[in-house]
């Protein structure tokens, strides 16, 4: 499939690892950034700072947030009041153990269950929110970062169903009829560990220390300070950050398997406090 290094792309961006290593990768191919992220009233909105910082510090043409209420449909545990899930994962086979479970023995397998923190029909939604401000932009590029631990629970993350997606794109849209414009669904981190995705943005020179994983954060140490951002022609924003800084719970999957990508990376993870020393990998 053809790219063109100079076209309009937009990117997904969450705020997390995943998807800010994708809008690096982007903006490393040249292409002119949209960045596109959502408030659906998701239980860890902290990620949309970081995905405000991320926009900012890479540079993009124009970053869109989003508003609706998945909470009024719920299904997930990270859009209704279900708990998220504490696991501890075994070394071998990626196997998932549940903590309430821990005693009878119940254990899943990571590529053959769905975790509760699935939200429905998820990158469904946000992908024809992208194709359509694409077709709006005439961009060719739609940028997703789904990727290898993410395709082995989520079957929205699946090679397969983004190339189903892409191949809708192309039926459903009056540019891919009429302009012929051929829409390409990107996910340059599909084959990737985290590990090597990490490696992957610090090589670009993504600043980790400003994106978020935690599913499920906890109060932290007081904090005063206020955080102003200037951006986007005239947009701007301020706020006062809370009394109480929230930080990662790091026992979430999505803390453990950022963890264990820093880990094996061999680097420390800017969120950590007192993690101060390079990690061995």
């Amino acid at each position: 499939m053809r790219q063109d290094n100079n076209s309009r792309a937009v990117v997904l961006l969450s705020g997390g690892i995943d998807s800010s290593t994708t809008l690096a990768v982007a903006q490393s191919e040249k292409h002119a950034l949209y960045a596109l992220s959502f408030d659906y009233n998701q239980r860890h909105k902290i990620e949309l700072d970081s995905a405000k910082k991320v926009a900012l510090s890479i540079g993009v043409q124009k970053h869109l947030i989003i508003k609706f209420d998945l909470r009024a449909i719920g299904g997930s545990a990270l859009t209704s009041e279900m708990e998220v899930p504490k696991i501890r994962i075994q070394d071998s086979g990626f196997k998932i153990q549940d903590e309430k479970n821990h005693a009878s023995g119940i254990v899943h397998h990571a590529s053959s269950i769905v975790p509760i923190t699935y939200v429905p029909a998820r990158n469904t939604i946000f992908l024809s929110f992208a194709l359509a401000w694409a077709e709006v932009l005439k961009a060719e590029s739609i940028f997703i970062g789904a990727n290898a631990i993410d395709y082995s629970s989520y079957p929205d993350c699946r090679p397969e169903y983004l190339r189903a997606f892409e191949e809708m794109a192309n039926l459903a849209t009056k540019a891919s009829i009429e302009d012929r414009l051929r829409f390409i669904i990107r996910a340059p981190l599909i084959a990737m560990k985290k590990s090597e995705i990490i490696k992957k943005g610090l090589e670009l020179g993504l600043d980790y220390s400003l994106t978020w994983s935690c599913y499920d954060p906890r109060p932290g140490e007081v904090q005063s300070s206020k955080f102003k951002v200037q951006s986007y022609k005239e947009d701007s924003y301020e706020r006062q950050t809370p009394k109480s800084e929230l930080i990662p719970c790091e026992r979430c999957d999505s803390c453990f398997f950022r963890a264990k990508g820093f880990k094996e990376a061999g680097m420390r993870d800017p969120l950590i406090k007192g993690d101060n020393e390079k990690t061995e990998s």
